[in-house]
């Protein structure tokens, strides 16, 4: 049996989101051995960064906002993988390269089929968005979204501009979704270009950010489940032994109601100092969050979808 997924750009094409359809031929989908009840299904994990540390071939950005100097290579990424019983990743382009993707590039080489990857281009940056294209044609069909910043005050994009929206059109046309990592307070001036390119899919990293905004701030993202083109992700799970010390689990329960399973995937685990036993448990405790699911619900957003959604394709 072969299981074909379809890709973000047909997705576009088709003008519709993760359907009927598409959960009917994600349920055919082989079981991985290694996965426990919970995850008895292709599991991709969709965002992970890796870095080369002081590997002076692979040099961060001049304006790298930070520098991590410990490797996390597609190397050991891919033996976590195994170890743990992921079938597929996402290697989410850090910011320490800006809009360099030379390790990128480098961890789509090592990963082949397993492996796709997001870009990061600025759009108040002259060129930057115009090099998008010859990434994407490098890469036929591994690089998969574009992301956007709108979290640290100091590095904010233009909003309200050509320059923006040309970025959203560049990455529409190129079959790319739009990842969007941003505090909630940023969310109202989003949510015109959401609202615009309707038929971009639209990726919303770690949870909307609860915890780095009101209740009142993240409800607005919370709304954004009315736009069928939203996709929510359940990454970066927060502590709740740290500010603002709110219980993530209600959070969860309520973003799980407004979006389902078809329209939420899971990411995150590996990191430069992740083993395949501490990579594994992190999925575990996504698959705990996630316990007032159906097991069927549960394989949707712990791969599934996002095989679907990101074109990974499995055969037996």
């Amino acid at each position: 049996m072969t299981y074909q997924a379809l890709t973000i750009g047909q997705i576009h094409r088709r003008q519709c989101l993760l359907g009927a359809a598409g959960a009917a031929v994600a349920s055919q989908l082989p079981r991985h051995a290694a996965a426990n009840q919970a995850t008895a299904s292709v599991v991709v994990d969709t965002h992970l960064h890796c870095f080369a540390g002081n590997d002076p071939k692979f040099p961060y950005h001049a304006r790298a906002p930070y520098r991590p100097t410990t490797q996390a290579t597609p190397e050991r990424l891919l033996e976590c993988m195994d170890g743990a019983g992921v079938d597929f990743a996402v290697v989410v382009h850090p910011e320490p390269y800006q809009d360099d993707h030379r390790y990128l590039e480098h961890c789509l080489r090592v990963g082949g089929k397993r492996l796709k990857g997001t870009c990061l281009f600025f759009s108040d940056r002259e060129g930057s968005v115009d090099r998008m294209a010859a990434l994407v044609k490098r890469h036929p069909g591994q690089i998969v979204a574009a992301r956007l910043h709108a979290y640290a005050p100091g590095r904010l994009p233009p909003f309200g501009t050509r320059a923006l929206r040309h970025l959203w059109r560049t990455a529409t046309e190129l079959g790319l979704a739009m990842q969007l990592h941003f505090e909630p307070r940023y969310a109202p001036q989003l949510e015109p270009l959401v609202r615009e390119f309707s038929q971009t899919t639209v990726v919303i990293d770690h949870l909307g950010r609860p915890m780095q905004g009101t209740v009142k701030e993240h409800d607005v993202v919370l709304r954004w489940s009315r736009f069928p083109n939203t996709i929510m992700k359940v990454s970066a799970l927060p502590d709740q032994n740290r500010y603002p010390h709110r219980d993530v689990q209600p959070i969860l329960r309520r973003l799980t109601e407004a979006f389902g399973s078809e329209r939420m995937i899971y990411g995150g685990g590996f990191h430069a100092e992740a083993t395949p036993e501490s990579y594994r448990a992190y999925r575990d405790r996504v698959a705990a969050l996630l316990a007032h699911l159906s097991a069927g619900d549960r394989a949707k957003i712990l791969g599934q979808t996002a095989a679907k959604l990101y074109g990974f394709s499995t055969a037996s």
